[in-house]
């Protein structure tokens, strides 16, 4: 039996999604599925790039109208499950799973990170623990100083180095790695001093750690994570195929972040035409292209500079699909079951999904400006409280200076 197979331009089959854009072996899965049946079969691309949908005169464009006209017996493409074409063709167990998500250039930011991003590492309580364990062990030094009789080392003069605020600068400069004397004498005091010291180099650890971390983020991470990210947020655009499955899910959805979605591209009418032109723009930056999981997967493994958000909604499946009363649609059902059985589909996913990105690694980016602006702001603070504090000083001196010679007068 010789059969005429439309095929889908974007991410080609069961088959052509498989190797991305009609490259080397791209029918494996799904032509695998029709060989096994034993048919012959012409494959040809769609003449209008889609995958099918209605259009406003309530006609099937894409794959799905060749099919529903006659002129193509089967379509191979990542063509998902819907009530609406289930209506209008017969449809084959589904070979894949997938859901719908999002790829996004690495480098896009979604928000500008803010005065205090350097604070970001630990969170309020954390901080908050820290205040307090910063107090706490400058009272009991201070405490433990008073005291001893060790501290007081020249009982003449009846003075103690180890004042409230010095004891507070002393664990102060111990947080910093610094050091700031007078270091205490008695033991009790060393005591503490070292379980401080040992705290603080654990603290300072792990704040550089989550620090680095966070800062380098920008380069190896989508900036929004979620749906719900991307739904309340306004900075990046983003969009779908018009007219795609993926469309309609967010056009009936009753989930109001999904209608939010919606409305959003509608109104800025950021859809788009192919998936080629959803993956240019998104590869340009500032735009999030809405699709299916699995051929997103299979973009991410050819463009290293994209990432896929790892939150995936609405699982659907891919299928091959027929004329309404197909006999086909029985045998290749059977045949998609036992190539899942034996684990040929797996291995051909495994094959053509290889991520190509991961042999180079990962190269860290330069960090921008804008990434320690906080740091820098607290500098600049730093230094003009110091200039002030020392012009306070001054006026203070001056004014001291001034009094015993008014009273000699």
């Amino acid at each position: 039996m010789n059969m005429r197979v439309a095929d889908g331009l974007a991410v080609c089959a069961v088959a052509l999604l498989l190797a991305g854009c009609c490259s080397a072996g791209p029918q494996a899965l799904s032509i695998t599925t029709i060989k096994k049946l034993g048919f012959k079969y012409n494959l040809h691309l769609v003449k209008d790039g889609r995958y099918g949908g209605l259009d406003e005169s309530g006609n099937w464009n894409g794959m799905i109208g060749e099919v529903v006209r006659g002129e193509a017996d089967l379509a191979v493409a990542p063509l998902t499950v819907t009530a609406v074409r289930e209506r209008s063709v017969d449809i084959t167990k589904p070979f894949m799973q997938t859901g719908l998500s999002f790829i996004l250039r690495k480098d896009v930011e979604a928000e500008d990170p803010g005065y205090f991003s350097f604070l970001c590492p630990f969170s309020t309580e954390t901080w908050v623990g820290i205040l307090v364990a910063y107090l706490v062990t400058a009272v009991c030094i201070y405490l433990a100083t008073r005291l001893s009789p060790c501290e007081w080392a020249e009982p003449q003069t009846e003075v103690n180095n180890f004042t409230l605020l010095q004891s507070l600068w002393y664990v102060a400069g111990a947080l910093t790695l610094q050091g700031a004397g007078p270091h205490p004498k008695a033991l009790s005091g060393r005591v503490i001093s070292a379980i401080w010291w040992l705290f603080t180099v654990a603290l300072l650890a792990c704040y550089f750690a989550n620090l680095s971390s966070m800062l380098h983020s920008d380069s190896s991470n989508v900036a929004v994570k979620t749906f719900e990210d991307l739904a309340n947020q306004d900075i990046i655009e983003y969009g779908t195929i018009h007219g795609s499955s993926t469309f309609s899910f967010f056009k009936f959805s009753d989930n109001q972040s999904y209608r939010r979605i919606f409305e959003n591209m509608e109104r800025r009418k950021s859809c788009v035409a192919t998936m080629e032109e959803g993956i240019r723009r998104a590869q340009e930056g500032n735009y999030a292209f809405i699709g299916e999981s699995v051929s997103l997967d299979l973009v991410v493994a050819r463009y290293c500079n994209l990432a896929r958000s790892q939150d995936v909604i609405g699982m659907r499946g891919y299928s091959i699909v027929a004329p309404l009363g197909s006999p086909l649609v029985k045998n290749l059902s059977v045949a998609i079951l036992e190539l899942s059985e034996s684990g040929k589909l797996d291995f051909l996913r495994n094959k053509w999904w290889a991520n190509s990105c991961m042999a180079g690694g990962a190269k860290a980016s330069s960090l921008k400006p804008h990434s320690l602006k906080g740091m820098f702001l607290k500098s600049c603070c730093t230094v003009l409280s110091g200039e002030l504090s020392q012009r306070l000083g001054n006026r203070s001196e001056e004014k001291t200076a001034e009094t015993p010679e008014k009273s000699k007068v």
